[in-house]
């Protein structure tokens, strides 16, 4: 989890030239994760100024992978439009939950269904 906060925080001042589809454009980098004992997941935020939030997340309740990143993703959605958020891109290394979300996938399993609907609303 930690790698994954440091691969995706930036340190490097970037280019004052920013294009103009990525402007106003909020980022979400996500993973989650479960074993035996316990469920959780990790999220960095990053704001076009390039601020970041991050956080890590204990679930209280047995996860999947998927459902673990499923909660990751509604998290940080809920974080960003608290924020007010207008764009945001999302990325996960879940192919299924980016499936899901991106509509190349159908939810087969009630658990998905929910998420995806969840995650919509």
């Amino acid at each position: 989890m930690i790698d994954f906060v440091e691969y995706h925080t930036l340190t490097e001042c970037l280019e004052e030239d920013t294009p103009e589809e990525e402007k106003g454009l909020w980022k979400l980098f996500m993973d989650g994760s479960s074993c035996v004992s316990s469920s959780g997941a990790g999220l960095v935020l990053i704001s076009p100024d390039r601020w970041t939030i991050e956080y890590a997340l204990r679930f209280g309740f047995k996860a999947t992978n998927n459902e673990a990143e499923w909660e990751a993703l509604i998290f940080g959605l809920t974080i960003a439009k608290h924020l007010e958020v207008q764009k945001i891109e999302a990325s996960s290394d879940s192919q299924l939950v980016v499936g899901l979300a991106s509509g190349e996938y159908e939810a087969r399993e009630d658990s998905m269904a929910k998420y995806l609907h969840t995650s919509s609303v």
